[in-house]
């Protein structure tokens, strides 16, 4: 499908008023992810599940890539394409609490993060959901969701009862326990080959505040920073979940390493003994720390995205951070090929979850793993992650830029993988969704 003749006219009447085309002064803003240029022959935004059928539908009508956006932070880039249709379902975003005392809240799948996380703190609420406040809810409950509670309240997935989705054939299905609970076992982890989810239902933590540390220190001498940051989180209480980014040198600036903690701990005045080992990795350049709600964590920016982020990506799983990961990140920086490395801690509460629970079945891994580049130095990004590979124990899918086939066996290990397969043909025989990395 292009945009030659494509004009509002053609559209069915439901969408007009809802869709952005080429022609259209809106479309650069529209156009593009966080992290990836597109050039879509339309963008369309439901206000409502029929309407999202109705996108669907009309997309599938003209043999149209279909590619799904809720914030388009994935960095992946799945959430835009090149002459296709994307369905941004951005204006599906209301954020409701159903049951106070269960904790029950039901949030539209448009939603940023960081507006859920204003709308629950009103009522004492909050949900563990990644480190950005611009990342929207479909996108992270198809996948995972390692947020600032990770350790201590497992990933965002873990947390969800129910979802409300489109499936291929213009279907809108609630999943849950009761009613298609193979499809909510696939959503879990897998959600982007299954439909659109249009909302979710899950249980949300007390809210209270916590204690963020932001420290940056000299990554002149990174590999054993590296090291004993993955030592200090490996001992840490699951009270603390932490980010480490590392980037390489630049003119005027040294090779630098921060360091983004949460403490979640009942008691905030627990925090400085738990914070204090981080002090202690290697030159420290900036420390500070704060005790803040959890809404001042994730922030919305409203910023429109532009595809000027790194654009290539490997991501992976390790059961510990040993010496040689450490070494290869370093030098990996060094080379000033590879422009970012980052690493998040896992383990704790995530690990709790039996693997066979959702479709994302990786529940032994303590850390998780990502380098990035340009998209000119991808050959050296592939050698540099060669040297890695060899203790990586799979990979999380939103983070990888990859559509080889083998990648999908890293990410959905069997027997998750032949499941997901099955539930594939029953749910969406034609592959309408995760054309570019087909499972079938």
């Amino acid at each position: 499908m292009t945009d030659q003749g494509l004009t509002h006219a053609a559209l069915p009447p439901s969408l007009i008023g809802r869709t952005v085309l080429p022609s259209d002064a809106r479309y650069p803003q529209v156009r593009h992810g966080f992290a990836h240029r597109g050039a879509p022959a339309a963008v369309i935004f439901p206000e409502s599940a029929r309407e999202t059928a109705a996108a669907l539908a009309y997309a599938r009508a003209r043999g149209a890539v279909v590619s799904v956006r809720s914030g388009g932070h994935g960095l992946s880039g799945r959430s835009t394409n090149d002459g296709g249709v994307v369905v941004d379902v951005s204006r599906l975003d209301g954020v409701t609490v159903l049951d106070r005392a269960r904790r029950l809240v039901r949030i539209g799948a448009g939603a940023r993060w960081g507006k859920v996380a204003q709308d629950l703190a009103a009522h004492g609420l909050a949900v563990s959901s990644g480190d950005s406040g611009d990342v929207g809810v479909g996108g992270l409950v198809t996948a995972g969701g390692m947020g600032w509670f990770a350790r201590r309240d497992g990933l965002t997935i873990d947390r969800v009862t129910a979802v409300e989705l489109v499936l291929a054939d213009g279907t809108f299905v609630r999943a849950d326990a009761e009613h298609h609970p193979d499809l909510l076992w696939a959503v879990l982890g897998a959600g982007g080959y299954f439909g659109i989810v249009t909302a979710v239902e899950l249980e949300a933590s007390e809210a209270g505040e916590v204690v963020f540390a932001n420290l940056v220190f000299d990554a002149g001498d990174a590999a054993p920073l590296v090291e004993e940051w993955g030592a200090v989180l490996a001992a840490a209480p699951r009270e603390l979940t932490s980010l480490l980014t590392l980037r390489p040198a630049a003119p005027g600036r040294p090779a630098v390493a921060h360091v983004a903690a949460v403490y979640a701990g009942d008691r905030p005045d627990s925090a400085e003994r738990v914070l204090t080992p981080l002090l202690g990795l290697g030159p420290l350049l900036h420390q500070e720390a704060v005790l803040a709600p959890y809404q001042a964590l994730v922030p919305v920016s409203g910023a429109p995205h532009h595809g000027r982020g790194l654009g290539v990506t490997r991501s992976g799983l390790l059961d510990r951070l040993s010496a040689h990961t450490a070494r290869a990140l370093a030098e990996g920086l060094a080379s000033g090929q590879v422009l970012m490395g980052q690493l998040r801690s896992l383990g704790g509460a995530v690990n709790d979850i039996d693997e066979s629970a959702t479709a994302y079945s990786h529940r032994v891994q303590n850390f998780q793993l990502l380098s990035a580049t340009a998209p000119e130095r991808e050959r050296f990004l592939d050698a540099h992650w060669a040297r890695l590979a060899p203790e990586v124990n799979g990979m999380y899918l939103s983070f990888d830029t990859r559509r080889s086939p083998e990648v999908l066996a890293e990410a959905f290990p069997e027997p998750a993988l032949s499941r997901l397969r099955a539930l594939k043909a029953r749910y969406d025989p034609e592959n309408v969704f995760g054309h570019d990395f087909p499972l079938r």
